[in-house]
C-alpha cells in the first residue's frame, strides 16, 4: 500500500483528536486504534510506521481509510462482537500478572499507576486479546486485584532502613516492652482546620458537591499516644503551635497517669529531636525509653491510621461556623476512640502479622 497524506478540515480534525480521549474512557481498544492510525495519516507519518506502532496490518489500515472517507467517523465503528470475548490462558494470566507487578513504567508506559486502559492495551498487544474495560475490571478481580487508591512515598525513603525496623528492630523494642511490662506507645500529632476537610461522597453526574467553609486558617492540634498491648489512647489538644515544650508537658501528663515503664516510638519531627526533649528524655530514662521510626515512614505509625479515622467521623464534609464548633465535633470524636480500645487495637496490623509470623 502507498502511503499518502490525509489533510482535513480544522473542525472534523479537532472532532478527531478529543474523540479518542473518550473511547479510551469507554473502552472501546477498537475504535481507539483507528482513530489514531487516521490521526497518524493526518499528522504525516507512512501507514508502515502506523502498521508498526499499532500492531495492525497496512491492509486494515487501507480499509479503515476508506470507510472513513465514506461515511466519517461513523464509518470507523466497529461491529458489535459475536459473543464473548476470547479468554487469556492460565499462563497468559500468570505473565499479565507479573507484568502489572512491575509497573506501568516497565512496560513502557509514563506514570507509576495503572489505568484500566493501559492494562486493557497490554492484553491486546501482548496476547492479541481486545478485552472491554467493564470486563477487564471482573478479569482483575478474579486474579486477586483491586482498585485502590495510591498512596505517595517519599523518595528518600530508605527501604534498606524500613526492612531492618520491621526484622530486628521491631523485635528487640516489643521483647523489651514484654519484659518491662510496659507501655508500648506509637506517638504523633494531628491538626484539625477549621476550614473542614473533603472526601468522596455521592452527588449527581454534572453536579460537583459543594461543602460551605468558614475559610480561617485556624487548626485544633491534638498530640496522641496508642499502646500496643491495651488499646489505650492517650492524647492532650490545644490552640497553640505544636512545639517541644508542649510536646513534653504532653509527656509529663502521660507520666502521671501510670507506672508502668514506657516505651515510646516517634518520628523525627523536629520538637520530637530538639535538645529540651533530649534532655527530657535523659532526665527520665528511668520511667521512659524512646525509639525513633525510620525516615519517612508514616505507614509504620498505627496512630496516622487513627488520626484519619478521626477525621473521617469528625471532620470530613462539616462546616465549622466557629473555632469551638470544631473543638466540639474533634474531642466528640477523640473521646469516641478513648473509650473503644477494641478499635484501637484493629490499627496495628502490620505488627500483629509480624507477631503472627514469628
Amino acid at each position: 500500500m502507498l502511503s499518502f497524506h490525509l489533510s482535513l478540515r480544522s473542525s472534523m480534525r479537532a472532532t478527531l483528536v478529543r474523540k479518542p480521549r473518550a473511547t479510551e474512557h469507554l473502552g472501546d481498544l477498537r475504535m481507539f486504534i483507528r482513530i489514531s492510525a487516521i490521526l497518524g495519516l493526518c499528522n504525516g507519518i507512512s501507514t508502515r510506521e502506523i502498521a508498526t506502532m499499532l500492531q495492525v496490518s497496512q491492509e486494515s489500515i487501507r480499509l479503515w481509510v476508506r470507510a472513513f472517507l465514506l461515511r466519517g467517523v461513523e464509518g470507523l465503528t466497529p461491529k458489535k462482537s459475536p459473543g464473548r470475548p476470547s479468554k487469556l490462558t492460565k499462563s497468559q494470566r500468570r505473565e499479565l500478572a507479573e507484568i502489572i507487578d512491575q509497573g506501568p513504567a516497565a512496560a513502557g508506559f509514563v506514570g507509576n499507576c495503572w489505568r484500566s486502559p493501559m492494562i486493557q492495551q497490554i492484553i491486546y498487544e501482548k496476547f492479541k486479546v481486545a478485552y472491554s474495560v467493564h470486563y477487564l475490571s471482573e478479569l482483575l478481580r478474579n486474579m486477586g486485584f483491586s482498585y485502590q487508591k495510591a498512596r505517595f512515598v517519599s523518595d528518600h525513603l530508605d527501604e534498606e532502613a524500613r526492612q531492618t525496623w520491621l526484622a530486628r528492630v521491631w523485635p528487640q523494642i516489643l521483647a523489651t516492652a514484654q519484659r518491662k511490662t510496659a507501655y508500648l506507645l506509637f506517638g504523633d500529632e494531628a491538626s484539625f482546620p477549621q476550614w473542614g476537610t473533603l472526601s468522596y461522597t455521592w452527588a449527581r453526574k454534572g453536579k460537583q458537591p459543594t461543602v460551605k467553609t468558614s475559610g480561617k486558617r485556624k487548626g485544633y492540634k491534638v498530640f496522641g499516644l496508642i499502646d500496643y498491648f491495651t488499646g489505650r489512647f492517650f492524647y492532650q489538644c490545644q490552640e497553640s503551635r505544636l512545639n517541644s515544650a508542649s510536646y513534653v508537658q504532653f509527656l509529663k501528663e502521660v507520666l502521671k497517669k501510670t507506672r508502668k515503664h514506657i516505651i515510646l516510638i516517634q518520628d523525627g519531627a523536629k520538637y520530637h529531636t530538639s535538645a529540651a526533649t533530649r534532655e527530657f528524655f535523659a532526665q527520665n530514662q528511668d520511667r521512659l525509653t524512646v525509639f525513633s521510626l525510620p525516615s519517612y515512614s508514616p505507614d509504620y505509625n498505627p496512630i496516622e491510621k487513627l488520626w484519619k479515622k478521626v477525621k473521617k467521623e469528625g471532620t470530613h464534609l462539616h462546616y465549622f461556623k466557629t473555632f469551638n464548633d470544631l473543638v466540639n465535633k474533634v474531642n466528640e470524636a477523640l473521646l469516641v476512640f478513648k473509650n473503644s480500645a477494641k478499635e484501637i487495637l484493629t490499627l496495628f496490623g502490620i505488627y500483629n502479622k509480624l507477631s503472627e509470623a514469628a
